[in-house]
């Protein structure tokens, strides 16, 4: 009972915050999204549930699970890497990989990253999981961890498949992108134009395919794609102004509507939104009763900075509501969660924090608790007596 109506909340609270705007902006195009990266909060989305062929998208999830084996400290990117024969055969956009050869696992993922190489995807793959067939079972396992739920991999690539179903959803790229961009490494990367990585017995080029990291301000990621089944699309990211935005857009029909509906639909999200500190880790924000405490009145602090995200001109009918634990009872130690502040905007949550004890609370005695019941009782009697 004393943590049901935080865990309902938390729930309600999902892994993107669905848009409250109505939508005064429209893209011709067949699916789109636009979210805060850090918040997660939705800001435009049109039939971003819809599953579709994502093509070569598809590597963000294949970047994310060896990024995260890296920070688990599973493989290094100096580790070197044996190329097999299945990723030399890849086809498509690749660095023409030569079975037998071994290439260090920064590089290859450099080469995902920038180029879209389809046969270091594959490498990558192997490295990490030992058979390909392992990794997709990975790929597929982290997705749904991601709540992605309307995706399903065959490959690490997104070439077209023959068997199976390859697919996903705008809303599940924004999800798999929310977790990839927290890499410095990989928009460092996703950032340069051209680069090289030293194969054996040559250089190998690197040519960005995201063209856009060139034209528009602050772009620095992340990952374009294209196959004749799934059109031109691009996963981008860029940040202005300490707000950062990721793009989703599937299914044009031309590498520049794919860049100009991208830049169109980022454009929206700097020109019509904010991103705003609300509450600091610390502040001290409610008064709240323990009945059966030695000290009866604490305060809640807030455990870590809130911001929100709203659009431009709607900051009169932001609302701060307190949410506290029912029938709090000592003991209670500093530092523990007694409830929650919201951020409240025309009926729907922007953001929400753990409201903290400020300080430990022990039990009052027994006789303490005694007095405190016949007082109150005594008071209530008097008040009753007096109307």
């Amino acid at each position: 009972m004393k943590k049901a109506l935080l865990v309902i909340l938390l729930i309600l609270y999902s892994f993107l915050t669905v848009a409250i705007y109505g939508q005064d902006f429209d893209l011709d195009i067949r699916a789109a999204i636009l979210v805060e990266s850090e918040i997660g909060q939705v800001l435009y989305e049109k039939n971003s549930a819809e599953p579709l062929p994502p093509a070569s998208i598809t590597k963000i999830m294949t970047l994310l699970i060896a990024m995260e084996e890296v920070e688990k400290g599973n493989i290094a990117l100096e580790d070197e890497v044996t190329i097999s024969k299945y990723a030399e055969s890849m086809g498509g956009s690749q660095i023409y990989l030569a079975a037998g050869t071994r290439v260090p696992f920064g590089d290859l993922l450099k080469a995902i990253t920038i180029a879209s190489a389809n046969d270091a995807s594959v490498a990558v793959a192997e490295a990490i999981a030992g058979t390909y067939s392992n990794f997709i079972n990975i790929m597929n396992r982290r997705a749904q961890e991601l709540g992605m739920k309307n995706t399903h991999f065959e490959n690490s690539t997104g070439l077209p498949v023959e068997y199976g179903e390859h697919y996903t959803t705008a809303y599940d790229i924004a999800l798999m992108s929310r977790e990839l961009v927290k890499y410095d490494q990989v928009l460092e990367w996703a950032s340069i134009w051209v680069d090289y990585v030293q194969l054996p017995g040559r250089e190998a080029m690197l040519v960005n395919t995201n063209k856009m990291i060139n034209s528009y301000p602050g772009m620095d990621g992340l990952k374009t794609g294209h196959t004749q089944e799934a059109g031109y699309c691009l996963s981008a990211t860029a940040e202005r102004n300490g707000m950062r935005l990721i793009s989703v857009v599937l299914g044009a029909e031309t590498e520049k509507e794919r860049e100009e509906l991208t830049a169109r639909l980022l454009d929206y999200g700097f020109n019509a939104f904010v991103k705003e500190l609300m509450l600091t880790k610390g502040d001290q924000v409610h008064n709240v009763e323990v009945p059966d405490g030695k000290k009866t009145i604490t305060t809640a602090e807030v455990a870590e900075d809130l911001y929100v995200v709203y659009k431009k001109g709607t900051k009169g009918s932001i609302k701060k509501e307190v949410v506290l634990q029912e029938d709090l009872k000592a003991p209670i130690e500093k530092g523990e969660v007694i409830g929650q502040e919201l951020i409240v905007q025309d009926g729907e949550v922007l953001g929400q924090v753990d409201l903290l004890a400020s300080e430990s609370i022990e039990k009052a005695g027994f006789f303490t608790r005694l007095w405190r019941a016949f007082t109150n009782w005594l008071g209530q009697l008097i008040k009753g007596i007096l109307d």
